[in-house]
């Protein structure tokens, strides 16, 4: 685990966050407090809420992890992340593809919230992804059946070592049922804790004709 900053967090829980102060593009925005908050060693600051809707419509939620693939080339303003396409949650996406993203950085006590429309990656994006994983990672997602009941761990384990031996000594292929997806953003709010409740939030939304409205809210 990287050391915090606690001089850049002080740094950036006093920093203005107002509708004069913020980028003009929303990504531009998140990025630059995404880079802050690597560069001050916040643990997991990859990692994000993700919230969809479940069979009968009830909301649910789970953990999962933000990737940057700006070195593999992917350059849209998008929220990429991982998983596995028979997954509980792939399945919901695939009936309603709306969702909601929630990022929470303590310290230095900020805030983004997402909500738009999921999709899947473009292929070649996923599979460039799936090689820069782990060997072991790469073999956990061909050994387990995600969201289905399992009899055990061992069971688990066992399906680990039979595709250990499978694969020896060559590369693990992407499986077809892994892979990326994107939530294209349509209101992305930045919030900043300050005393007395009286917190900073920022909110952006997607107009027509493709420009952001920002706006200030109430805490």
């Amino acid at each position: 685990m990287n050391e915090l900053n606690n001089e850049l967090i002080e740094q950036m829980a006093a920093e203005a966050l107002d509708v004069a102060s913020v980028d003009s593009d929303p990504i531009a925005q998140f990025r630059r407090w995404y880079a802050q908050a690597r560069s001050a060693g916040i643990p997991r600051e990859d990692a994000m809420t993700l919230a969809t809707l479940g069979p009968d419509g009830a909301p649910t939620a789970r953990i999962v992890l933000y990737k940057d693939l700006t070195d593999l080339g992917y350059a849209e303003p998008d929220f990429p992340f991982f998983t596995n396409y028979e997954s509980d949650k792939a399945e919901q996406l695939a009936r309603d593809a709306r969702a909601a993203l929630v990022f929470h950085w303590k310290p230095p006590a900020r805030q983004v919230r997402v909500e738009g429309a999921v999709e899947k990656l473009p292929e070649e994006f996923s599979d460039a992804y799936f090689a820069t994983r782990p060997r072991g990672s790469r073999i956990g997602a061909w050994a387990s059946p995600q969201s289905r009941v399992v009899p055990s761990r061992a069971s688990l384990e066992e399906n680990e070592r039979a595709l250990e031996t499978e694969y020896a000594g060559r590369e693990v292929p992407r499986p077809p049922h892994w892979g990326g997806y994107v939530l294209k953003p349509h209101t992305i709010e930045f919030w900043q804790h300050r005393d007395s409740r009286l917190h900073d939030r920022v909110r952006y939304t997607l107009e027509e004709d493709g420009a952001w409205r920002v706006e200030r809210l109430g805490p």
